[in-house]
């Protein structure tokens, strides 16, 4: 399991546009096999602020997911959107084990 958690700050006349344009790609991104899970999340006090939360099995699924069309049309999509470049930080899963990703009970 790859778990990466991309922070994102848009500019705020954005917010609708970046929030519509970030469903649509994670609705597309849930069906790739090699994901597990992919969450579009706001900060509460501060609605600019948006953090996607990727789960993926494995790092191949990372690079497949860059490769599709629906990421590469979000990606120059939201570009003119952020108030600043986006970040990312990878984490390994700890707990629960890979399985409880799946739906199982742990």
């Amino acid at each position: 399991m790859l778990i990466v958690h991309v922070h994102i700050h848009v500019k705020p006349e954005q917010i609708d546009a970046f929030q519509k344009a970030a469903i649509e790609n994670a609705r597309h991104s849930v069906k790739e096999p090699g994901v597990a899970r992919f969450d579009v999340i706001q900060q509460a006090d501060d609605p600019t602020r948006f953090l996607l939360l990727e789960v993926y099995r494995n790092l191949e699924a990372t690079v497949k997911h860059k490769e599709t069309a629906h990421y590469q049309a979000w990606a120059a999509q939201v570009t003119d959107m952020l108030a600043e470049p986006r970040t990312r930080v990878t984490y390994h899963n700890v707990f629960p084990a890979d399985y409880g990703w799946y739906g199982a009970t742990v």
